[in-house]
């Protein structure tokens, strides 16, 4: 046979038939549903008099509206509580699995999957949520879909799309001490732009892939969104193995054994083409700081704000101005000398046991910057709130001055009570940096765990080993 990619066997494993408008119908395992994407869906099965194909196939949650803060005293925000109470009663109604806002296992959709062991290798995953790209580093077909596609999704259990082009990104090398993916994931973006791999699927390789966690793979993988792709991947490795093998939905005994068999040919066989392939030196890759309105607008710490006359395309030169009048910057000026007002660590992107570890070991002892307002720790899940606390972490973060909260997505958009106000300048773990993303005229700088929980120290961007 052919040497196959990793996602040319996703996609022939879940192609039902080939349809002569250059369709593929694909059969969906697994649908991820929140409180913001899902009730104009659910009011659509009711208006077609249809019901769910297959209710054991979902998993629901709020998340993008909880409060993070004092949650015994429920959600105050009218139209976000009325928004959490219809996920529950049409679960309720069409007998789907929820994990409520009073259960622990309750978080963020694309950290309570993998955490729960719903997401498995070889699986195709959807989710009303550009973000579950994010699964993708479970070797899975995982992707964000529309209102209307999560209702057909429901009913039928299928989906109607165009192949994809497929992108291999090698990362060679190893990462240094303290560089994160999400490090790596800017650098990337930085270098390609938020369109450069659009109409792709992305596979990470590499021996810095290899050695990563899965946590860092997820965070690598939920980015790649943010770089235009559709979905991201990487394949099935020992490492994938043990994180799944503890999870209380993974299979076990026998199943697990025909299950693993299968999973371990999920990988790119030698000799596969790729449609375009791109080389990262991991060695060479400093920590990242987003500057402007864009993940693409990025440098690292020892960067400077650009100067929009030294772009020769007229369009990015308005757009590198329009960005600066936005984050009120100067032309030239150090990433280090930018002063902060807010800090967030958690979202999608970084708020799993891991980040909460490394932030900590940054903060441990220190004590949050004066000149900083506000200071949040989030945990993507209850659970991982729970291990945090069984460790200590929120003692670390709570004694360096950091509030330490309930399970949301919080301060990564600006849906709920964790939010910017106008030109308050936030260093903030998560992964949209858009014009009001955190609060209307608040300004957003991407930046990982690591160097946010430096930032909150030092009260401006630094470089977290100079720490």
């Amino acid at each position: 046979m052919k040497p196959a990619t990793l996602f040319e066997k996703l996609w022939q494993r879940h192609a039902v038939v080939d349809t002569d408008n250059g369709q593929t119908l694909l059969y969906i395992d697994l649908q991820l549903i929140n409180e913001v994407t899902s009730p104009q869906a659910f009011d659509a099965l009711r208006m077609n008099g249809l019901s769910p194909w297959r209710p054991d196939s979902v998993l629901a949650t709020a998340d993008h509206n909880v409060p993070t803060k004092d949650r015994h005293k429920g959600i105050t925000d009218h139209i976000a509580r009325r928004q959490v109470e219809a996920l529950e009663r049409n679960c309720a109604e069409f007998k789907l699995p929820l994990f409520a806002m009073n259960d622990k296992r309750q978080g963020i959709l694309h950290v309570i999957g993998p955490e729960q062991g719903f997401t498995l290798p070889g699986m195709s995953i959807v989710c009303g949520d550009s973000h579950t790209t994010t699964h993708g580093a479970f070797a899975a077909l995982a992707f964000g879909i529309g209102t209307s596609e999560i209702e057909h999704v429901l009913a039928t259990q299928c989906l109607s799309m165009k192949k994809l082009k497929s992108m291999r990104v090698n990362i060679e090398g190893m990462l240094h001490s303290r560089i994160a993916s999400k490090d790596l994931a800017l650098a990337l973006i930085g270098q390609i732009g938020t369109a450069g791999a659009t109409g792709y699927a992305i596979e990470f390789t590499g021996p810095a892939v290899e050695a990563m966690t899965m946590e860092a793979r997820m965070t690598l993988c939920n980015l790649a969104i943010e770089a235009g792709a559709r979905c991201a991947m990487v394949a099935f490795d020992d490492t994938t193995a043990a994180y799944l093998k503890v999870k209380p939905m993974a299979p076990t005994g026998q199943r697990w054994d025909e299950a693993e068999r299968y999973w371990r040919t999920l990988h790119s066989d030698a000799g596969a083409t790729f449609d375009a392939e791109i080389t990262i030196n991991a060695e060479a890759v400093r920590p990242h700081v987003t500057w402007g309105t864009s993940p693409e607008m990025v440098v690292d710490i020892d960067g400077h704000v650009p100067f929009p006359n030294d772009e020769p395309d007229l369009v990015k030169r308005q757009g590198i101005s329009h960005a600066l009048a936005y984050m009120g910057l100067e032309p030239g000026t150090a990433i280090r000398d930018i002063y902060l007002d807010k800090i967030f660590i958690g979202s999608c992107t970084n708020s799993r046991i891991e980040d909460l570890r490394i932030a900590a070991s940054v903060v441990k002892g220190q004590k949050v910057s004066n000149v900083i307002k506000q200071a949040l720790v989030v945990p993507g899940s209850g659970l991982i709130k729970q291990q945090a606390e069984a460790e200590g972490l929120d003692k670390v973060f709570i004694e360096a001055g950091f509030e330490w909260r309930d399970a949301g997505c919080s301060m990564c958009l600006g849906m709920n009570e964790d939010r910017l106000t106008s030109g308050e300048r936030c260093a903030s773990t998560s992964n949209r940096n858009f014009e009001g993303r955190q609060g209307p005229g608040g300004r957003t700088h991407l930046v990982s765990p690591a160097m946010a929980a430096a930032a909150a120290i030092a009260g401006h961007f630094t470089d977290v080993e100079e720490l």
